[in-house]
């Protein structure tokens, strides 16, 4: 099914028509839930054992050029690894996604994955109760991740390349792989066709 927001100009779809038990458009943004065992990871050391691929995720094509795609991200954490995600996906061995996650220490964290085969997985910083801005910019070939406590001031988190020529996807995702579910809520969806200046200013 093909989804329209306001806030982008580019429309998205459930990648391989897998939806979440329940979602929709809201006039604030885009409420999903995930369902209980999904997930996208694979998993470093032993890649045998590939967490499931089976997580929601609404994708569309961006714009050619540079651009920046940013939104808030509240979750309603129930189980480990619970998350609401920003998602770039150029094909299923390479994608990424910037999450807002629950962590082991029932701790809501700012975590993002590159998957380039097999997932680098790193931890930036613990949040403060339920919400995060988190914003992707495309960089010519490059991509730079941020968050925000208040969708002002954007902290660094990691900049990286697929290193493969391919459309790129950008959209959400929504994962709950060791418990019953999660609802998600994406607000203040922005896209800005603009050159990220500097990447470790704030702005």
């Amino acid at each position: 099914m093909t989804v329209n927001l306001p806030a982008l100009p580019f429309p998205l779809d459930w990648e391989d028509a897998v939806e979440p038990p329940s979602w929709q458009v809201t006039d604030a943004g885009l409420e999903a839930t995930a369902a209980p065992g999904t997930d996208w990871y694979v998993y470093a050391p032993a890649p045998a054992l590939h967490a499931p691929s089976n997580g929601a995720r609404l994708l569309g094509e961006p714009p050619a050029g540079d651009w920046q795609f940013s939104a808030r991200i509240t979750v309603d954490f129930n189980g480990t690894y619970d998350a609401g995600t920003l998602f770039l996906l150029a094909d299923e061995s390479h994608w990424s996604k910037l999450c807002f996650e629950y962590s082991p220490d029932e701790q809501g964290m700012v975590v993002s994955v590159v998957t380039r085969g097999i997932s680098d997985d790193a931890n930036a910083w613990n949040v403060e109760g339920d919400t995060v801005w988190m914003r992707v910019s495309r960089v010519g070939e490059g991509f730079v991740f941020h968050a925000s406590s208040d969708g002002e001031r954007w902290e660094f988190v990691r900049c990286f390349g697929f290193g493969i020529d391919a459309p790129i996807k950008a959209g959400f995702g929504v994962q709950a792989p060791e418990g019953q579910g999660c609802k998600a809520q994406f607000t203040d969806i922005a896209f800005k066709q603009e050159t990220l200046a500097e990447l470790r200013n704030g702005s």
